[in-house]
């Protein structure tokens, strides 16, 4: 596995860019909290710790991963001055194909939102075989994607102000 024992969440390789001049909307699902509670941290504290205002965040809970497409379709329609949106979820392997449908529905979603509407929205949902991985991907040994997720929509701002 290329991620054993590794923090996937280091930047120090990498130019992250200010945020101060930009807004994000964070979208959250709440199912299986404990794990999209940790990511949603990460997010925050990342976006702030690189210039963004706290008042430029806007965060909104969902009922899960499922809902996070069309909640950004939303506040990109409704919210037309947000930079980016970080969407973050978490869906965890169970014994139906569930997990497929639910996986491949919210990958597609985020990414035809996205392109939509010309702006960057971050895939932040772990999709992990078991509860431990998600722990290890939300704080744990392997970092907190939900930095990794502020930082991409940093880098994408970014990215799209200035082309």
């Amino acid at each position: 596995m290329a991620s054993h024992l590794k923090n996937l969440s280091d930047f120090s390789h990498t130019t992250i860019p200010n945020g101060a001049d930009y807004k994000f909307a964070i979208v959250v699902a709440e199912w299986n909290a404990k794990i999209t509670g940790a990511l949603y941290q990460g997010a925050y504290d990342t976006l702030i710790k690189h210039g963004v205002a706290a008042d430029n965040i806007i965060s909104m809970p969902v009922p899960g991963s499922f809902e996070l497409s069309g909640a950004a379709d939303i506040v990109l329609n409704k919210k037309t001055n947000i930079n980016a949106v970080i969407c973050l979820g978490c869906v965890i392997q169970g014994d139906t194909k569930h997990f497929d449908f639910i996986c491949e529905a919210v990958a597609n979603g985020i990414t035809n939102v996205g392109i939509k509407y010309s702006k960057p929205v971050i895939f932040g949902v772990l999709t992990t075989n078991d509860e431990q991985q998600a722990i290890d991907r939300a704080g744990g040994k392997h970092g907190n994607k939900g930095d990794e997720a502020a930082i991409t929509a940093l880098k994408m701002a970014h990215f799209s102000t200035t082309i």
